[in-house]
């Protein structure tokens, strides 16, 4: 067969036109996109011709499948966008639900912060009661040394839980035997080793009450203190019997046995004062 005859070249000329149309060159050749095909004057005969019309006919429809392509891509660009999407989030379901899952990722430790304390309620505080000063304001006449002397005797008393009568007995008595200063003995040499503010000479009376260590009242040391002098005393006025009823003349020589009974009787306005000023 000769090989320009027409049913030779046939095979020829059409599968080049099959392998390089692709899909959207072909889309655009379908319906009312179809590209007009040039009218043809007559069969072509020699093959050359033949070539060279395959040749630009394939370069024309490549141009427009690219062109196509670009409208095609830039029409569907968000459905392949979402497309995407859906595939990467089936795999993170499906790597989710996999039970050969890698290893957990390692926890960062994370310091907590701690929560706030509520301030707490302020509470009120009981009114502090008022403290005495250390030497009370001397009153009735009395010097600073005298007034200290008389809150010793007081402080005793109270401790011993002593009436208020018996406060004020003791403080009178005190203003009798030395004026309330706490006296040394001439006849006794050693009184004057411990502190003291002047000194007697009734036998080996010391101190406020004039008590005397040979009646047993204490060694010289003991008797020489003011706060144990007042003890002594109101333990010896509480022996008294009835002494509560006495008046304070009574009370005051039922413990001092003193030559002059009478003479506490004077002092007992003054001790009243005092005793109300300390207590």
């Amino acid at each position: 067969m000769h090989p320009d005859h027409p049913d030779t070249q046939q095979p020829t000329e059409t599968r080049p036109l099959r392998r390089t149309i692709d899909p959207a060159s072909a889309e655009r050749r379908i319906g009312r996109h179809r590209a007009p095909e040039p009218a043809r004057s007559g069969p072509v005969r020699s093959t050359p011709a033949r070539v060279a019309v395959a040749t630009g006919v394939t370069c024309c429809l490549g141009l427009i499948g690219v062109v196509g392509a670009r409208e095609t891509g830039q029409r569907h660009e968000p459905v392949r966008e979402a497309l995407a999407d859906r595939a990467a989030a089936a795999a993170e379901q499906r790597a989710s639900r996999d039970f050969e899952r890698g290893a957990a990722p390692v926890a960062v430790p994370v310091t907590p912060i701690p929560a706030a304390t509520p301030s707490p309620t302020p509470t009120r505080k009981a009114p502090k009661k008022p403290v005495r000063p250390k030497h009370p304001r001397p009153v009735a006449g009395l010097d600073q040394r005298q007034m200290d002397n008389a809150k010793a005797i007081v402080d005793a008393g109270r401790a011993m839980k002593m009436p208020r009568r018996a406060l004020v007995v003791a403080v009178a008595t005190a203003m009798q035997e030395s004026n309330l200063y706490n006296l040394a003995s001439d006849v006794l040499p050693e009184s004057f080793d411990y502190p003291h503010q002047g000194s007697g000479s009734d036998h080996d009376s010391i101190g406020l009450f004039q008590q005397r260590p040979s009646s047993g009242w204490g060694t010289v040391e003991e008797i020489m203190r003011p706060a144990y002098a007042a003890r002594a005393f109101f333990t010896a006025l509480k022996e008294v019997p009835g002494w509560t009823e006495l008046s304070l003349t009574a009370a005051a020589q039922a413990v001092q046995v003193s030559a002059f009974p009478d003479a506490y009787a004077k002092h007992e306005q003054r001790a009243t004062t005092v005793v109300a000023a300390l207590v």
